[in-house]
């Protein structure tokens, strides 16, 4: 019988509903996959973001292996050179590489990055990177007229305007793009050569950023008995039912994974991080802004700055470095110390209640064994991930309810989901407790592909 793996990703999926008992009732599929195989969380990489995590995943490498540290990294060391990751900034082996070098076939579906759709050995839809009406967005091309033809719509790679505040219309945009998603895995499942399918959901993030306040009872916004209170269960529970529409197809050489890339938690705020840097002395403005205003570079008095920072669900912040940065102020033998000067105080800072914010900045050389292209010089997880960072200026304070780039009711987590079960998975193994970087190695061993960090079972 061939040997298969199945890997079906849930972006942001969170142990504390995937695993919890409350849920079990309604999540069957889920808990028959538990309890007939192995589980566990799934420890993700700093920091916490669909990008990279997912090529981290497949790859076995870090960030800074990768020298990709978000959705948009410096190009250059101008102050406003930041891109967008693509298929073409992943340029490590990934496991369906190796398949490939193997003579085995891989089917993948939503996987990020991939956009622009790459040559696989196999068949490919890109990512939730695709823009709207992509000239292609399939690998073979004629894969995308395939699709349409079949399903009468082109394939939908992401929630369009998660930010809002139209939720009815969220909503239901998430259970639409979802269920297409499923019908196409189940049909290329069926139709399609492959050794290894690896799918990726992008609903469940965007559910958790649409809805997270009316969910979850200890978020500061949330409010008893409102009309959304289940919308993150009762799509769980759909997710759970179209997962048992999936194990219905597959064959007993078919070992199943179940992953996330990161989890998810409240948002309890924005931590302003360039007011903070202005309040600090290291980030000067050329005159202060009326009203709140998106950060640009033009706003900056470069001759007075040492230290920028971007927002997003974490903070990258970049150091004003002599020969390095255009207008560079500081030198190179303070750039050491000047990083851990903003560190020591950045994890000293409290929130708007004055208490402890529980903020943790990382040096990339510290955290990751190489660093390839150009890192954040500082990371910062602001508030244990329960904040998120604020790079607009021109507020009163440091701290703010609301999100600067539309509602968002949630944060990433450090910990993920890892179930597998089938083929080769016996539930009197150990469950372990892994990595993000570790579960390629896990996967090769299942399909007798060398991989490095391959982990026997």
């Amino acid at each position: 019988m061939r040997n298969r793996v199945l890997v079906v990703g849930l972006d942001s999926a969170p142990p504390e509903i995937v695993f919890s008992p409350r849920h079990a009732s309604r999540l069957k599929n889920f808990r028959h996959l538990m309890e007939g195989g192995i589980y566990s969380p799934l420890q993700s990489i700093i920091p916490p973001i669909t990008i990279p995590a997912w090529a981290c995943m497949f790859t076995g490498l870090t960030p800074g292996h990768l020298g990709i540290y978000g959705i948009r990294n410096r190009k250059d060391y101008s102050y406003e050179a930041l891109q967008f990751a693509t298929s073409h900034s992943l340029r490590a082996k990934t496991l369906w590489n190796a398949l490939s070098d193997a003579g085995k076939s891989s089917l993948l579906i939503g996987v990020p990055p991939s956009y622009p759709p790459p040559m696989v050995r196999g068949n490919l839809i890109s990512c939730f990177l695709t823009p709207d009406n992509p000239f292609s967005y399939t690998y073979p091309p004629e894969l995308k007229e395939e699709i349409e033809s079949r399903f009468a719509r082109p394939y939908p790679t992401d929630v369009r305007d998660f930010r809002t505040e139209n939720k009815s219309q969220l909503l239901q945009q998430i259970y639409d793009i979802t269920e297409i998603h499923f019908q196409v895995l189940k049909y290329l499942l069926m139709e399609k050569e492959w050794d290894l399918a690896v799918f990726v959901e992008m609903g469940t993030d965007r559910i958790h950023h649409g809805f997270w306040k009316f969910f979850d009872e200890t978020h500061p916004k949330f409010q008893p008995g409102n009309p959304f209170q289940n919308a993150i269960p009762d799509y769980y529970a759909f997710l759970d039912e179209k997962v048992g529409e999936i194990l219905a197809l597959l064959d007993e050489g078919t070992t199943v994974l179940i992953v996330s890339d990161h989890g998810a938690k409240r948002l309890d705020g924005g931590f302003c991080i360039n007011e903070w840097l202005i309040k600090e002395g290291y980030l000067r403005l050329k005159r202060e802004p009326k009203e709140v205003t998106r950060f640009s570079a033009s706003l900056v008095d470069w001759a007075h700055t040492c230290a920028w920072g971007e927002g997003g669900y974490y903070a990258r912040l970049y150091i004003n470095l002599q020969s390095r940065e255009p207008q560079g102020v500081v030198k190179p033998h303070e750039y050491e110390s000047l990083c851990r000067e903003i560190k020591q105080k950045l994890e000293s800072e409290v929130d708007d209640r004055g208490r402890l914010l529980r903020n943790q900045a990382f040096l990339p050389h510290e955290i990751y064994p190489v660093v390839n292209g150009i890192p954040p010089d500082l990371i910062l997880l602001p508030g244990d991930l329960y904040w998120r960072s604020i790079g607009s200026i021109g507020y009163s304070t440091l701290w703010t309810p609301e999100n600067d780039t539309g509602p968002d009711d949630a944060n990433h987590a450090m910990e993920g989901v890892f179930i597998a079960w089938g083929r080769g998975i016996s539930p009197t193994l150990a469950s372990p407790c892994l990595s993000i970087t570790e579960v390629a190695g896990f996967i090769a061993p299942l399909l007798t592909v060398p991989f490095p960090g391959a982990i026997p079972l």
